[in-house]
C-alpha cells in the first residue's frame, strides 16, 4: 500500500518510482481480485505475465472538510515493461494544447477560436474546415471533444501539430513524467516527418488572422536505449515478418504516469504545482464535461448513438451485454486500444450511492503473438476482463465504509441534450 498525503512526499515517491521503476504488487489488491471467480478474469489473473497486465486502484477518502486523500494499490505495476499506450496519449495532448494556448496570453485566443492547419512538409495534410463543428472550423475545444467522446485519431494528430514534438516532450518531462515520450502522430509517417509540425493559424469569425504559428522542427534527441520488442511476428502490408514487432521508437506512457495525469485534471490541488498543467477554471469544467459526457448526448459532433453507445469508451463498465452505465454513475476517463493492448484510466463517481474512486489498468490480449493481423482477443478476453475488474472494484467500493461521506457536487455537470435535427449522424470515424 502506498499512501500519499503531503505534496513533497508524493512528488518524491512519484519521481522515484518513475525513474527506478520496480514492479509492485500490494497484497490487499491481490486478495481483493482473487475473490472474483469469473472464468475469463481468473484466466488472466493466473497468468498476468502473459497478459502483461498492470492495475492501479486508487482509494479516495475525504476528511471533515471534504478534502480528498489518495491511497494507491498496485498489481504488477512496472514502468519498464512496455505497453502500447494507443489513444491514452490523447489525454496529455489535450492538456498540453490548452496549456500552450493559455501560455500565449492572447485575449482573442480561446479554446473555441477557429484554427486552420497548413501542409508545411512531406506527409502533412491541410485541415481548414470541420463540418462536424458548429462553426464549421477546427478549434482546440472541438478537437478535444472528438478525442474524448469516441477517441477519434485526427484530433490527436492536430493537437500534436499545434503543441509541437519538442514542446510536448519538454513539458511532460518538466512536470516529472520522465519515462513518457510522444514521438508520432496517428498517421503513417517517417520519424523525420514526425519531427516536423505544420504551420497553424487562428482566425476570427470574419476569417481575419488573429495568430499565426510557423512550421516547427524538433531538434531534441530521444532516448531509445531501452528496447521494446513484442510478439513473434507481424504483418507488413500482406507479408508476415517472423521477427518481434519493434516498439522502441513508438509512444510510451507508463500506467502510473497515465493515472497521475488524470488525477491532475480531476484533483489538481492533490498533486504538486509542478505536475499541474496551465489550465483555467473553465478549462477544468470543459475537460470534466467531455471526459464524462456520452456520445449520444452530444450535438457537435452528432455521433450515431447506436454505434457509439454509452459505454463505448468506458471499458470498466462495458462488455457485450452492458452498453449503459449504472444509474447515477459517471465515468471521467480516457481509453486506448491497439496492437492487442487495452488500457483505461478512470475516475468513477456514483452520485446515488455517494462513492468515488480511480481505477487504471492495461492488458495485452494477443495469444498468437502476431501483431498487425487484427486478430486480437478484445471480445473474448480483453473487454470481459476489464469489465470484471471494474465490477470487482465498484462492488467493493459500494460496500466500503467511509468516515466521511464525500460531497460530490463539484462533479455534477449540466450535460448536453441531443437535439433532433436533420443533420446526418457521424459514423465510422477513424479511432
Amino acid at each position: 500500500m502506498h499512501s500519499f498525503t503531503k505534496p513533497f512526499l508524493y512528488l518524491f515517491s512519484f519521481l522515484s518510482t518513475t525513474v527506478l521503476a520496480q514492479p509492485r504488487t500490494d497484497a490487499f489488491l491481490k486478495d481483493l481480485l482473487s475473490k472474483n471467480s469469473h472464468p475469463v478474469f481468473q484466466k488472466v489473473m493466473q497468468h498476468p505475465d502473459d497478459y502483461r497486465m498492470q492495475i492501479i486502484y486508487t482509494k479516495i477518502d475525504r476528511d471533515k472538510n471534504n478534502t480528498p486523500s489518495f491511497t494507491n494499490y498496485y498489481f504488477r505495476v512496472d514502468s519498464t515493461e512496455y505497453f502500447n499506450p494507443a489513444s491514452t496519449v490523447k489525454l496529455p495532448l489535450a492538456l498540453l494544447a490548452l496549456d500552450k494556448l493559455n501560455s500565449l496570453k492572447n485575449p482573442k485566443l480561446t479554446k473555441f477560436t477557429a484554427m486552420q492547419f497548413d501542409s508545411s512538409y512531406s506527409g502533412q495534410t491541410k485541415e481548414w474546415t470541420d463540418k462536424t463543428a458548429q462553426n464549421g472550423y477546427p478549434s482546440i475545444a472541438h478537437l478535444i471533444k472528438k478525442a474524448f467522446l469516441v477517441s477519434e485519431n485526427d484530433p490527436y494528430s492536430r493537437m500534436y501539430e499545434f503543441v509541437g514534438q519538442a514542446g510536448i516532450n519538454r513539458t511532460l518531462h518538466a512536470k516529472g513524467y520522465l519515462d513518457t515520450r510522444i514521438t508520432h502522430r496517428f498517421v503513417r509517417m517517417t520519424a523525420e516527418e514526425n519531427r516536423h509540425t505544420n504551420a497553424v493559424r487562428f482566425i476570427d469569425e470574419s476569417g481575419k488572422l488573429i495568430y499565426s504559428q510557423p512550421a516547427a522542427y524538433n531538434q531534441d534527441p530521444f532516448d531509445f536505449s531501452r528496447t521494446a520488442k513484442l510478439g513473434k511476428g507481424y504483418y507488413a502490408k500482406d507479408s508476415l515478418i517472423h521477427d518481434p514487432f519493434n516498439f522502441t521508437e513508438r509512444n510510451k506512457f507508463p500506467l502510473e504516469s497515465f493515472q497521475q495525469v488524470l488525477q491532475s485534471v480531476m484533483f489538481p490541488r492533490s498533486v504538486p504545482v509542478r505536475q499541474r498543467f496551465n489550465l483555467m477554471p473553465d478549462d477544468y469544467q470543459f475537460l470534466h464535461q467531455y471526459l464524462s459526457q456520452l456520445p449520444g448526448e452530444t450535438n457537435y459532433p452528432k455521433y450515431d448513438a447506436s454505434q457509439y453507445y454509452d459505454t463505448y469508451v468506458k471499458f470498466f463498465f462495458m462488455d457485450s451485454l452492458h452498453h449503459e452505465l449504472p444509474k447515477g454513475v459517471r465515468v471521467f476517463n480516457k481509453v486506448g486500444w491497439a496492437y492487442g493492448f487495452l488500457t483505461d484510466a478512470s475516475y468513477v463517481v456514483d452520485f446515488t450511492n455517494k462513492i468515488e474512486y480511480m481505477l487504471t489498468a492495461t492488458l495485452y490480449a494477443n495469444s498468437d503473438g502476431i501483431l498487425n493481423d487484427d486478430k486480437y482477443e478484445y471480445e473474448s478476453i480483453g473487454y470481459p476482463f476489464l469489465y470484471q475488474l471494474g465490477q470487482t472494484i465498484y462492488q467493493h467500493e459500494l460496500k466500503r465504509r467511509r468516515t466521511h461521506t464525500p460531497d460530490l457536487r463539484a462533479f455534477v455537470i449540466p450535460y448536453e441534450k441531443r437535439i433532433n435535427d436533420n443533420r446526418p449522424l457521424v459514423k465510422d470515424v477513424d479511432n
